[in-house]
């Protein structure tokens, strides 16, 4: 495809492009990365938002002569792609990385399966620990804005009550499904969260100050713990919280996620060879294809209502 070419990695993100700090790249040091999670390069939140920050890609880019930039991220980093590729005409190409699965145009990012993987495991063990104490084991998962990881590790794990970012949720409605499931002989429950899950506004049991320090930019969490005494308050039922955080964004990618990055690579590589800029590689059913990436970041792809309603029949 492109024989010769030098692969040159640019570390931590756009940061490395902006502070001049790469390797390059060969079979050698690349052997063996296939079981790693995470990233050999590093990743940050930078992106290139001023005059000055581009000056500095341009004099890096010129440095080391680069012909193309193969982007890999989210929502951000790839938005910051589609703008150097509109706005400064930069040959990019985007793959679509991210645990939250959140990023239009596509089918599925990698990273979301090994994610929604380490969320049905837990949420498994958990549902041992329910049963056997008598509890509601209210487990908190990534999603920001999208609840695609709770969705299909509630789904996966069997969840009794799934709540998403999408729908606000009436505590009296969860509340009334542990209580059934407690008349029933079933003294157990186990409900996993998002992380941007809120309450219905007619029955917000939040503060002000509680809403801040739960959905503050960049930095969400917290929900599960307001979650689980407003539970314990109405019900009686003891509630105790599992806030998963960090661990499932590490560890060993699945088969899935190790078959669609190898995929998206090679369909990154062709479409450099082919100079089809201001593309991102996607997933359309079975196969890889190349999407605008104003598609992929104009709009946040939220969880399916048909998902969700798949998940609401088996709540309780």
């Amino acid at each position: 495809m492109l024989d010769g070419a030098v692969v040159v990695g640019i570390k931590n993100g756009w940061r490395g492009l902006i502070e001049d700090d790469t390797e390059v790249l060969t079979r050698q040091s690349v052997t063996g990365i296939l079981p790693r999670g995470g990233t050999i390069l590093g990743t940050s939140r930078v992106n290139p938002e001023d005059d000055a920050s581009i000056g500095h890609i341009k004099a890096n880019w010129d440095k080391h002569n680069l012909n193309a930039l193969i982007v890999i991220g989210g929502e951000g980093t790839l938005r910051a792609a589609r703008d150097m590729w509109r706005d400064h005409q930069y040959p990019v190409v985007g793959i679509p990385k991210t645990i939250d699965n959140d990023l239009c145009g596509t089918d599925f990012t990698f990273g979301f399966d090994t994610a929604i993987s380490v969320v049905t495991d837990a949420v498994d063990r958990l549902h041992s620990t329910a049963e056997s104490h008598h509890r509601a084991m209210v487990v908190e998962v990534m999603g920001r804005h999208a609840g695609w990881i709770a969705a299909y590790g509630g789904i996966a794990g069997g969840a009794d009550v799934i709540l998403v970012p999408e729908r606000p949720f009436r505590l009296s409605k969860v509340c009334e499904i542990l209580r059934r499931r407690e008349s029933q002989g079933r003294p157990f429950s186990v409900i996993v969260v998002a992380e941007y899950a809120q309450p219905h506004p007619e029955e917000d049991f939040l503060t002000p100050e509680q809403r801040t320090e739960i959905y503050q930019h960049g930095r969400l969490g917290g929900i599960s713990f307001y979650l689980a005494r407003e539970i314990e308050r109405c019900t009686g039922i003891q509630a105790r919280v599992t806030n998963l955080g960090y661990v499932q964004r590490g560890g060993s990618p699945t088969a899935f996620d190790r078959v669609l990055a190898t995929r998206f690579g090679i369909k990154a590589v062709e479409m450099v060879a082919a100079g089809e800029w201001g593309q991102m590689v996607a997933l359309r059913g079975t196969s890889v294809i190349g999407v605008p990436l104003d598609e992929a970041v104009n709009n946040i792809k939220y969880l399916d209502d048909e998902i969700y309603r798949v998940a609401e029949v088996f709540f309780g």
